[in-house]
């Protein structure tokens, strides 16, 4: 695949990364199949292998490509499902399986936090936070309604940010990297609010997933994600110590 990027004032690594989002959205660069090597990139965006290696480090880690020492990078097989245990771009896992991700914002707003929020994000009642509600889609489909409340005092131009564009995972990525995740999943039927949002029936039952991020430590945001539960999975994965 010839090299359509043009130079620009993005990091470069961020370059590579979207040169090969772009492979797998245009299945160029097929599930299963290797990439190119790290060093054919390397002369091709005419930077250093180690800039290459942190965009390919980067997809590897959201589930997007496999690593093989010795052997190369593969595309990972498609799976219409997130990783319970990793703080994944839901924007990077839909245009992984080959599909156009796009969010709609509902709300974008500072508030006091009540009783609840401040528990949740370890503040004192009426401390002011952020809140957003998105929804996201799937070639168009609801997949997630995600409500969040972030600390500002961790990520203060969370409130500035079109989440249109960019997901709130990936600017709180790169404002604060998150580095800890607490994870609570239940099965619930949606209130009305949410059943519009999701576009989905009277009585389908969902996925909610309370997740908690923290930068070190610092306690950066709280999230309520609800997954309408025909369309979506999740998944988890450990190591058993030996």
């Amino acid at each position: 695949m010839e090299n359509k990027v043009s130079a620009t004032a993005q990091p470069r690594y961020l370059r590579i990364k979207e040169y090969i989002l772009e492979g797998i959205r245009k299945k160029e660069f097929l599930p299963g199949n290797k990439i190119p090597p790290e060093l054919e990139l390397a002369r091709q965006f005419s930077v250093s292998r180690m800039t290459v290696n942190k965009a390919v480090r980067d997809l590897a880690e959201a589930g997007i490509l496999l690593r093989f020492a010795g052997d190369g990078t593969y595309v990972a097989e498609r799976k219409a499902e997130s990783p319970l245990l990793d703080i994944n771009n839901i924007a990077a896992e839909v245009e992984a399986r080959g599909h156009t991700h796009s969010a709609d914002v509902h709300q974008l707003e500072t508030i006091s936090a009540g009783e609840e929020i401040a528990l949740q994000l370890g503040v004192k009642v009426g401390t002011p936070v952020f809140h957003s509600i998105l929804v996201h889609r799937e070639d168009g489909l609801p997949i997630q309604l995600e409500d969040r409340y972030v600390n500002p005092a961790w990520a203060p131009d969370y409130i500035l940010q079109d989440f249109s564009r960019r997901t709130p995972n990936e600017y709180l990525m790169e404002s604060c990297p998150l580095t800890d995740i607490e994870h609570t999943v239940e099965a619930v039927l949606p209130d009305a609010r949410e059943l519009a949002m999701l576009d989905i029936s009277a009585g389908e039952p969902c996925l909610l997933v309370l997740r908690r991020t923290w930068s070190y430590k610092n306690l950066v945001t709280f999230a309520r994600l609800v997954h309408p539960g025909g369309r979506y999975k999740l998944r988890s994965q450990s190591r058993v110590k030996k």
